[in-house]
Parts: structure tokens; C-alpha cells; sequence
């Protein structure tokens, strides 16, 4: 009984923790991010207006058409898709935020399949 009120207690002080998400920070900026798949770490680097991105990875340079969904979740369509990958929308969700940083999921629209990294800004904009 004594470990039932414990748990109780510690159970109701983390359930009313709330991540904070100050999304409209990150609207515009410029960026590096970092995703992990499959063990491996990518880095990226991006500048973003309120509906525009341009991303270097790897030495390619893309460019993706911005629309905000609400606050926190985008979807990025490729303005000169080259494969049909590509042609694919990819939704973003912005999960927690910090100063300067902040950690998001993405996959293509409609996938279940959701790959999780964390943007850190590099300049505003």
C-alpha cells in the first residue's frame, strides 16, 4: 500500500510536466541539423523564410516550397523534384523547442514511418 501512494505521487508530478514548444521561433532562421538512420548521423545545413527553404546536404544544394500547417507542423513540397522520391511531400512537426535549438519528426505525408533529429540555429533571420 505504502508503494501504491508513491508511485501515486510521483505518477501525478510528471504527468503534469508540458514540453515546451515555442514554435514561432523557428519559422525563420538559418540552421544545421542532424538526423540519425539506421546508426549513421546526417548533417544538413538550411535557411528558411516564412515560405521558402534552401538546404545544402552532402554538397547538393534543394529547394522546398514552405507551408505551415499550424505553429509547429510544416509541409515541405520540392520546387524542381529529379526523381520521383521527390515528388513526395514531407510532413515536419516541430516536438520540443529550446533557446536555439529545437527537435522535430518527419516523413513523407501520409507514412507512418517517422524519422526524429534536432535543428540548432545558426543565424536569424
Amino acid at each position: 500500500m505504502k508503494y501504491l501512494i508513491v508511485f501515486t505521487v510521483f505518477l501525478s508530478l510528471f504527468s503534469c510536466y508540458e514540453v515546451e514548444r515555442n514554435c514561432n521561433n523557428f519559422k525563420t532562421g538559418t540552421y544545421e541539423s542532424r538526423i540519425t538512420i539506421d546508426g549513421k548521423e546526417y548533417k544538413s545545413t538550411f535557411s528558411r523564410t516564412s515560405d521558402l527553404q534552401v538546404e545544402t546536404f552532402n554538397g547538393v544544394i534543394d529547394s522546398t516550397k514552405v507551408r505551415w500547417i499550424n505553429d509547429c507542423e510544416m509541409v515541405f513540397k520540392t520546387i524542381n523534384p529529379k526523381n520521383r522520391a521527390e515528388l513526395k511531400d514531407i510532413h515536419l512537426k516541430i516536438l520540443s523547442t529550446t533557446k536555439d535549438s529545437y527537435t522535430f519528426e518527419y516523413g513523407y505525408v501520409g507514412d507512418t514511418n517517422k524519422q526524429k533529429g534536432d535543428a540548432k540555429r545558426v543565424k536569424l533571420e
